[in-house]
């Protein structure tokens, strides 16, 4: 058995945490008292969408303000940026150079900017992975500041190798899903689902990330060894777009000063939660990932 397995399987039976009431009250998240305007909320910014898939960069630049981000900003594929302006009023919408497809094909210098002055970023929802992806993810790690969570089109492994190359001191947080994991590493779902929490605690530890690998249990795994398991939440959380505002919820509470883990924890658990009520409300399944967001607010402390 290799080292990292070795210490990947201590860790699983010695330093798991269940995300309950009793940690959360625990570990509260930054107190919105104590800003006085919106600036002391936090930055943050989105990279991500296209001609084809416009609505993730918007729902994750929802979800961020929902989870209580004071200023949004959504960096998007040229053509896709003017309907997004008018479609989120409330975030400042940078155009960045595009393909011939509509799919982003560089930060550009407006996003580098953008990226520089952001408290956190998430990149990567509704972009599909290739060079385009890796070339804008390295450019994003090189220039950030603050916490970037990588997400769908962000998460390939090229893109991951760059980043490692690359990224100095700037806090990852990766949420992949099952099969995203398995090209990850490799591997196939299955591996991936029969053991959860020792591919999570290996993969965060060697990578130095905070990785949330999500399911109907989600894994949530610090590169010191420490890991969250969540087990609420609801089976309509499985919709097109709700790993979308999980994205968005985590990068807008890691720019209200959470760190990277508990940005990760409190995450997860709000999305859980939104999705838990969502379906006594409404039904099992059913609802909209844009119906998530709404219910973030009132879940909050």
């Amino acid at each position: 058995m290799s080292a990292a397995r070795s210490r990947a399987r201590r860790t699983a039976s010695t330093n798991v945490r269940r995300i309950d009431a009793a940690l959360l009250r625990a570990w509260p998240l930054p107190d919105p008292h104590d800003c006085s305007s919106k600036e002391d909320r936090g930055r943050v910014l989105i990279v991500g969408g296209s001609v084809q898939v416009p609505g993730a960069a918007m729902l994750a630049g929802i979800a961020a303000l929902r989870a209580g981000a004071g200023k949004l900003q959504i960096a998007t594929a040229m053509p896709a940026a003017l309907p997004m302006a008018m479609a989120v009023p409330e975030a400042k919408v940078i155009g960045l150079p595009g393909d011939t497809g509509g799919a982003i094909r560089t930060l550009g210098r407006a996003g580098t900017q953008a990226v520089r002055h952001a408290d956190a970023v998430a990149v990567g929802p509704g972009m599909d992975a290739g060079a385009d992806a890796r070339r804008v993810v390295a450019a994003v790690v090189e220039a950030a500041q603050g916490t970037v969570v990588l997400d769908a089109g962000a998460l390939d492994l090229a893109a991951l190798r760059a980043v490692r190359r690359r990224r100095g001191d700037t806090p990852l947080i990766l949420t992949p899903h099952a099969g995203e994991m398995a090209s990850l590493i490799d591997a196939d779902e299955a591996q991936i689902a029969a053991e959860p929490a020792r591919i999570a605690c290996a993969c965060a530890q060697a990578w130095g990330v905070v990785l949330v690998l999500k399911g109907g249990v989600t894994h949530i795994a610090a590169p010191d060894g420490q890991l969250w398991i969540n087990t609420s939440g609801s089976v309509g959380l499985g919709t097109s777009g709700s790993g979308d505002v999980l994205a968005g919820l985590i990068a807008g509470l890691a720019a209200r000063g959470a760190p990277p883990e508990q940005a990760a924890v409190w995450g997860v658990h709000l999305h859980a939660r939104a999705g838990a009520r969502l379906s006594r409300r409404m039904g099992l399944v059913g609802f909209l990932a844009r119906e998530i967001s709404g219910e973030i607010p009132g879940l909050m402390p």
